[in-house]
């Protein structure tokens, strides 16, 4: 007897298992009135509605009405009524600026050109303050044993707290980390800059000229606060550099490239991590 699999004569193919409700007759409106009594709704599209009850909770309203079925059964209902389990998605912008286009079609064209010179672009933010202790955080790690934490996050209980200011370098795609324990100051973001060019922008960048940096319109570079200029320039005196700057317009902080190609990567990294050091 010859036993094994010849892919050249043997052909397996998985079968679909197919889903259906079972054989009663009305179950769709009922189905529907229950979830009319627990149904919000979009008031400018009528078309967007939303439920708060959870599969079991559905098909304990189904028995009331004499139907036995199960939870895949309801999950079935629901995707067939257009009821997808969703998350909110942060997309909906809260103001404007006259200039926005003009000055995302400013820093378009900054961008090239200081890429094409050979001179850095540097994207510039700070990431959300965390404190310092045995605090419970989001997230998951392979460890041998279990890890203990404050069963609650009062601030009162912190040691400190730790602010990430990073920058995030578009030609090279890389990213660096400066850790501070104090304030979140234009200050701080300028020393920030300071050693984020002496550990790796000379370096790499040994015959630039200039130096440009996209950043938020708020925060510790703030546009309108006269503190960070002056620290920016004695930063600029003090490597012997040109620094420019260009702050993206007021609520589009979210195209601040850092933000979407560095910080998720750090978040990531960080889950389960107990920042008590």
């Amino acid at each position: 007897m010859r036993t094994g699999y010849n892919r050249n004569q043997t052909t397996w193919r998985r079968s679909k298992k197919k889903t259906s409700t079972p054989e009663y007759s009305g179950i769709d409106q009922d189905f529907l009135d229950i979830l009319q009594q627990h149904t919000a709704g979009n008031p400018m599209n009528s078309s967007i509605r939303w439920t708060y009850l959870k599969p079991r909770e559905i098909v304990s309203e189904l028995l009331k009405k004499g139907y036995s079925v199960s939870r895949n059964i309801v999950r079935y209902l629901l995707k067939k009524h257009e009821y997808v389990k969703r998350k909110a998605q942060k997309n909906i912008t809260m103001g404007g600026h006259p200039d926005r286009n003009a000055q995302f079609e400013n820093i378009t064209q900054l961008k090239q050109d200081y890429l094409d010179a050979g001179n850095p672009v540097i994207s510039m933010d700070t990431k959300k303050k965390e404190l310092l202790g045995t605090f419970y955080r989001n997230g998951s790690l392979y460890t041998q044993a279990a890890i203990q934490t404050n069963d609650h996050d009062f601030p009162s209980s912190a040691t400190g707290s730790v602010i990430p200011h990073g920058f995030y370098d578009l030609k090279r795609n890389t990213g660096y980390i400066t850790l501070g324990t104090s304030h979140d100051t234009s200050e701080f973001a300028c020393d920030s800059l300071f050693q984020w060019w002496v550990n790796e922008g000379i370096i790499h960048y040994p015959k630039a000229k200039s130096l440009l940096i996209l950043c938020d319109g708020g925060g510790s570079n703030s546009s309108r606060h006269y503190i960070f200029k002056e620290d920016l320039q004695k930063t600029a005196n003090a490597l012997g550099l040109e620094i420019r700057i260009a702050h993206y317009p007021p609520y589009t902080s979210k195209y601040n490239p850092i933000e979407h190609r560095f910080f998720p990567h750090v978040t990531r990294a960080c889950e389960g991590v107990v920042f008590d050091s």
